[in-house]
């Protein structure tokens, strides 16, 4: 009887393992097979770029006057991030960041820069008729950017909306730069107005059903500023975001058969204020009577400047719904990855009134603060990720980020080799729910304008040194402890000289000569090209 118990003891484990072994060797088999699938199928990636977007100008972000309930939407089926940072605290410098994956110590573009010495750029009449006086100047064409390495993995890759990395006529445009596509602004300046007289599609100049008014005409001096009609000049014919809007769509349609990238670099909310009227005069509703914006801190005159900006917010949030809306339709949605941000904090002119919208959130947006300056409320910016299925829907990360992580990551993501001297860290991870090893031990910028800037976060530590370029002011070091002090007014660098001193010598350390003449800083050390006598 023992024997017998033995021998069927011995039977059941027989069969237990093999049962043990078919369902591990399913098991094996079903996650290579899954992996196959993954990488069959690699996901499409949509980053939309707002421009000047605050903080806090987001319903998820506590935004309370503006709706935004795609954008929110977004959010609450994918995750927030908390301590997302730009490249810079302006266009140009922040889209080469974006792009290169470089901070603004080691990357080229480092500031904005309108190409001077080319000719009257500023002249808008004289630049509608001759594309040399357009764009800015361009990133080194031996530079790796996202379009090109995605390009490199078999990605379709396109962008639309504002360009401002190479001008027209030259090496520098999109095309050239690792985008099969591209429609919109070549040139930031001529984004100064929403009705503009021409577009570019690759390296076709398409022009527009509109008049040529000119950024910073002001109302006609008989005109009665209460009277909307005084305004009709400023919202023309052809609304550029409404034609960048189907131009993303088409792309999306265009590509659905094949893993695409697009990089919608909206113009959206920046300056001046020009939006569909049926929104505006939703929000004149909303918010009642207001006093005109006669243009005296540039761009165009608005009859109803607050209905007026929170109308393009509102706008570009539909567009963010349609999207969404397009990729569910062609059976997209579950696999794409889907990105919002904005370039850098709100702007203090234009009549958008950043203060009565509180647009920075938790951070001091007036001027001084906000664009333009390596304060949080000019750096620090919303990020949202949602990608079904990959993405944990309503989730929030304060990890620690910034523009230049953004290459690694998407090339984690699309299994594409990312360059060697890249200043970024994936944070692919953290997407993914899972344990972000690596991380930044700080985040650097620098901004050769508006006085000359540097600035760290290390942890906590926000250290900011300020005029560097101002001959007529020593350089001044302001020291904050942002667990504390969020909107940076206590200065406590006379109190930790030791924290002083080690964000001092990354200063240093991560600051390398620039090769424009325009973005050197002389005070750290660049030297200046010899003028001619």
């Amino acid at each position: 009887m023992k024997k017998m118990y033995t021998l069927q003891f011995a039977l059941n484990k027989w069969l237990l393992y093999c049962l043990l072994f078919s369902v591990t060797a399913c098991t094996q088999k079903q996650q290579k097979e899954e992996a196959q699938t993954t990488a069959a199928t690699p996901p499409n990636i949509i980053y939309i770029l707002a421009d000047d977007m605050g903080y806090g100008e987001l319903g998820c972000y506590g935004q309370s006057k503006i709706e935004t309930p795609n954008i929110d939407k977004l959010a609450a089926n994918g995750m927030k991030f908390t301590q997302h940072y730009s490249g810079a605290p302006v266009c140009a410098p922040a889209r080469g960041v974006l792009l290169t994956g470089l901070h603004a110590g080691h990357a080229h573009i480092r500031g904005n820069d309108e190409w001077a010495e080319r000719g009257d750029v500023w002249d808008f009449a004289k630049a509608v008729e001759d594309p040399n006086l357009e764009g800015q100047r361009p990133i080194p064409a031996d530079t790796p950017t996202i379009g090109k390495l995605l390009q490199q993995s078999g990605y379709k890759t396109g962008v639309v909306g504002k360009w401002g990395l190479g001008a027209p006529l030259t090496d520098g445009i999109p095309n050239q730069r690792g985008f099969d596509f591209f429609f919109g602004y070549n040139c930031q300046r001529q984004a100064h107005t929403y009705y503009p007289k021409h577009l570019w599609k690759n390296q076709e100049k398409v022009l527009l059903d509109n008049e040529l008014v000119v950024p910073n005409a002001k109302l006609a001096k008989d005109a009665d500023p209460y009277d909307s009609a005084s305004y009709a000049k400023y919202n023309l014919t052809d609304y550029a975001p409404e034609l960048m809007q189907k131009e993303v769509l088409n792309f999306i349609e265009a590509n659905k058969e094949q893993p695409f990238f697009m990089y919608y670099a909206t113009p959206i909310p920046h300056a001046p204020i020009q939006a569909p009227k049926r929104w505006v005069d939703y929000y004149v509703k909303k918010f009642g009577e207001e006093e005109p914006y006669l243009g005296n801190r540039g761009y165009f005159p608005h009859r109803n400047p607050k209905a007026g900006y929170a109308a393009m917010i509102s706008y570009l949030d539909e567009q963010v719904g349609e999207i969404v809306a397009k990729l569910k339709e062609l059976g997209l949605y579950e696999n794409t990855l889907i990105v919002f941000t904005s370039d850098n904090g709100p702007t203090y002119n234009g009549g958008t009134e950043s203060p009565w919208f509180n647009s920075g959130g938790p951070f001091k947006s007036e001027y001084g603060w906000g664009k333009g300056f390596l304060k949080e409320g000019g750096i620090r910016v919303p990020m949202i990720a949602s990608w079904p299925g990959h993405i944990k829907a309503g989730t929030q990360t304060d990890h620690a980020s910034a523009f230049y992580d953004i290459l690694p990551t998407f090339c984690e993501i699309t299994g594409t080799q990312a360059p060697d001297n890249t200043d970024g860290i994936s944070f692919l991870p953290t997407l993914l729910g899972q344990k972000q090893t690596k991380s930044h031990d700080f985040l650097y910028w620098e901004f050769p304008a508006y006085g000359g800037q540097q600035a760290v976060r290390m942890g906590n530590w926000k250290g900011i040194r300020k005029n560097i370029l101002d001959k007529k002011k020593e350089m001044e070091f302001e020291l904050f402890d942002l667990s504390a002090d969020i909107q940076e007014v206590n200065n406590l660098a006379d109190q930790h000289p030791e924290i002083v001193e080690k964000i001092l010598k990354i200063m240093e350390r991560e600051h390398t000569p620039a090769s424009i003449e325009r973005f050197k800083m002389p005070a750290l050390g660049d030297e200046l090209a010899a003028k001619a006598e």
